[in-house]
């Protein structure tokens, strides 16, 4: 199992995601409400801002406060970019 880290010392495990996206989109607001009243929404920003939302095959919606930028390096195996 490899683990990606997303910020602050959180980890997830890559088989499980789905895709990485953009909080500021309409949709993707409505699609953390919406996690959020399930019970199924995962705050992994440690207080800070959001910069990309992870969504698991498990349905659950993961916070980060990595940029989709840093996550998507990560998950290509490139080396890391400052974030913290």
């Amino acid at each position: 199992m490899q683990l990606l880290n997303i910020g602050y010392g959180n980890l997830i495990s890559v088989d499980k995601i789905l895709t990485v996206v953009s909080p500021d989109a309409a949709p993707i607001k409505r699609i953390i409400t919406e996690a959020r009243e399930r019970g199924k929404l995962i705050d992994a920003s440690c207080g800070r801002k959001t910069q990309s939302v992870i969504i698991t095959d498990s349905d659950h919606v993961i916070l980060s406060a990595s940029s989709l930028k840093q996550i998507s390096s990560r998950l290509n195996g490139e080396e890391n970019i400052q974030d913290e």
